[in-house]
């Protein structure tokens, strides 16, 4: 039975504290070049108010700062926000702060900022149309809204067969999506899509199972579904032995953006 919101808060907070070092420490994560990535695909302007929903440790608010007037991260649990804030010092900006904020219910009046962007967060949310409808309501006309998530089978029982391991590794994991549904939300805000990405990230399944701090119960499953995976195509995912010998996969990105309303800019 899917959590309420308040509860999968509860859970995001739980286990994001409890990962907020190990996951600001994942050389998929700090790679600068895919938060760059993401700010090209934005173009944001000179002029422009950035907001980061689900920031975390702040690389991706910390890469747009440098090319926008102001950015601002917000985040549900204070661990990952310390670490934001520590980076943002450490590079010295001051056109960037970081709040605590919950998704579902952002505090910032209507078509507050010009570009609204969410990294590998959606597919914690306990309701992801409630938190793309917050997104698009403090975007202005004009603007954009800007999500980059790992992405789930079109096929629902390769993509349940897939959830499922993903949440048995991480509890806080809710749902990714299909490209399908993600593109769904935007058709059902009215957005415009100006761009559809995609790029695999590759995951070793020993270090991405290390940087959840998953139990070993569930680790020696989650290594069993993967495994059986492998063998049988269960997900749709690619799954595959690297030179080393290590189990590996691939997350499959995807970044969607989408302008709200009129294009002038």
């Amino acid at each position: 039975m899917p959590l309420s919101i308040e509860d999968q808060n509860q859970l995001i907070q739980q286990e994001f504290t409890k990962q907020a070092e190990a996951y600001a420490a994942n050389p998929n994560i700090t790679d600068p070049a895919w938060a760059m990535r993401l700010v090209q695909a934005a173009q944001p302007r000179t002029q422009d108010q950035v907001l980061e929903i689900a920031t975390g440790p702040g690389y991706v608010a910390l890469a747009f700062a440098p090319v926008a007037q102001e950015v601002v991260g917000i985040d549900l649990t204070a661990a990952p926000l310390a670490i934001a804030e520590a980076n943002r010092q450490a590079r010295g900006l001051t056109n960037v702060r970081f709040e605590a904020a919950d998704a579902n219910q952002l505090p910032f009046a209507d078509g507050a900022f010009d570009i609204v962007v969410c990294r590998l967060a959606v597919h914690h949310f306990a309701a992801p149309e409630r938190v793309f409808q917050e997104m698009v309501r403090v975007c202005r006309a004009g603007g954009k809204v800007v999500i980059e998530d790992l992405l789930a089978s079109e096929q629902p029982g390769r993509a349940a067969y897939y959830n499922g391991w993903e949440r048995l590794r991480d509890p806080s994991h809710v749902t990714a999506l299909s490209l399908t549904q993600l593109i769904a939300l935007y058709a059902a805000a009215g957005l415009e899509i100006e761009q559809v990405q995609s790029e695999p990230k590759t995951q070793i399944v020993e270090q991405w199972l290390q940087n959840a701090q998953t139990p070993p119960a569930q680790a020696t499953e989650v290594r069993r579904l993967i495994e059986r995976d492998f063998a049988e195509g269960l997900s749709g995912i690619h799954i595959f032995y690297n030179n080393a010998g290590q189990l590996c996969f691939d997350h499959r990105m995807f970044t969607v953006v989408g302008r709200k309303g009129h294009p002038k800019r």
